[in-house]
């Protein structure tokens, strides 16, 4: 029996958990790619550059990776609910003042504060699915829940298009407070505590330097890390330049972004469910394999057409979708193998990997920003190279783990 079970007895079903726990995730990917459109804009709005406009998407990441190292603890010693109200609640008024941002400046401010609330929400729901739920439970909970999780991505920029037509960047940003406010709502009518067993001792510093000190020493872990990072690299690169690239560069017109990113992002579902059918016939070394040759391909697609002078938008698009079907294949398998060492101490090893991953992203974003020339090569390079990276570590790490076994 799940040790938290009163708390679906107490305020929610079980479907209306999965709902809740889907939307708290979603508040990331929301805070990203609904406002991916309006980045283009930010630089005649504010009078700004294309790197410092960057900055409100590589330091939205960056906070975003060291707040998942604090995040846990701070659950873990003052219960799930109340840090994750906290979190909705910072969420929602960083979006609000995001809104009235009187200057570039201003809204980077606003733009780290959301993420410091949107990361807390995130570590906090997948620690109430372990407070409330045994692991086969909630391992089909968790899958429900990024099935909703995965509307945010396909979404998002089809509705962040529509906002930017009419109302410039400020409608993204009203949006994403309507949404944190009524899920801050439902969470503080519905959501009771689910951390019955609270650790005092959760945020001391040494036993977290000792616990992060392991994971960082244990190479299965480092292997497994540099596959899900490499790949994410890749995977932000997109994100950071695909709107001006598609726009700017290549005259994609704006109300239809939205739709092409949406039909890119469709290739991570699909490869999702690639991997979930290879996994349990071939293994994990195997299905990582596969992602990686698909990798390769997206990469050897992005770097020869751009070389040989096919630049449309059309290029862009259909070697992204390659690399979004590797990386749903590559990333699910690299979360799971970062985590495996650490039977006791699988949420500092998730926690070390997100703040890993996410603070390589948060560089990839100020390189596009600061190498943006005009042309295409500086993201489709970037791109092909995190390709050909992740592909050489994946066969060089299973191969050995094969020699091994």
């Amino acid at each position: 029996m799940p040790a938290s079970s009163e708390a679906l007895r107490g305020g929610l079903t079980e479907r209306q958990l999965i709902v809740l726990i889907g939307c708290l995730l979603m508040l990331q990917p929301l805070a990203t790619d609904l406002y991916l459109v309006s980045l283009p804009g930010l630089t005649r709005t504010f009078a700004t550059t294309v790197p410092v406009v960057q900055l409100t998407l590589s330091l939205f990441v960056a906070a975003f990776a060291v707040m998942q190292l604090w995040s846990g603890p701070l659950a873990d010693r003052f219960g799930r609910r109340p840090v994750v109200i906290g979190g909705i609640a910072l969420y929602c008024g960083a979006s609000l003042f995001c809104v009235i941002a009187p200057g570039i400046g201003w809204l980077i401010a606003g733009r780290v504060l959301q993420a410091i609330g949107c990361c807390t929400a995130a570590v906090v729901a997948r620690a109430i699915v372990r407070d409330v739920f045994d692991l086969g439970s909630g391992a089909r909970v968790m899958a429900s829940a990024s099935a909703l999780l995965s509307l945010g991505p396909i979404l998002g920029p089809i509705l962040g298009a529509a906002l930017e037509t009419r109302f410039a960047h400020r409608g993204a940003f009203v949006a994403l407070a309507a949404f944190s406010g009524a899920l801050l709502w439902a969470t503080i009518a519905k959501l009771h505590e689910t951390n019955l067993h609270r650790d005092p001792t959760a945020t001391d510093a040494r036993a977290l330097a000792r616990n992060y000190r392991d994971v960082l020493r244990s190479r299965e872990f480092l292997a497994y890390a540099a596959i899900g990072t490499l790949s994410y690299g890749g995977l932000f690169a997109f994100l950071a330049g695909c709107s001006f690239v598609l726009i700017r560069v290549l005259g994609l017109p704006v109300a239809w972004f939205g739709v092409a990113y949406a039909l890119d992002v469709s290739g991570y579902l699909v490869g999702t469910l690639v991997a979930r059918s290879l996994l349990p016939r071939r293994g994990l070394p195997a299905t990582l394999r596969v992602g990686a040759w698909f990798a390769l391909a997206a990469g050897l697609s992005y770097a020869t057409l751009a070389l040989v002078g096919v630049h449309h938008w059309l290029a862009i698009l259909a070697s992204q979708f390659v690399y979004f079907f590797a990386h749903g294949i590559l990333f699910p398998g690299a979360m799971a193998g970062v985590v495996h060492p650490f039977p006791r101490h699988a949420g500092a090893a998730a926690g070390m990997f997100g703040f890993i991953s996410m603070l390589i992203a948060a560089l990839v974003g100020t390189w596009i920003g600061f190498s943006d020339n005009g042309t295409v090569y500086p993201l489709v390079l970037t791109i092909a190279a995190f390709a050909f990276a992740v592909f050489a570590v994946v066969l060089t790490t299973t191969t050995r783990q094969r020699h091994v076994s």
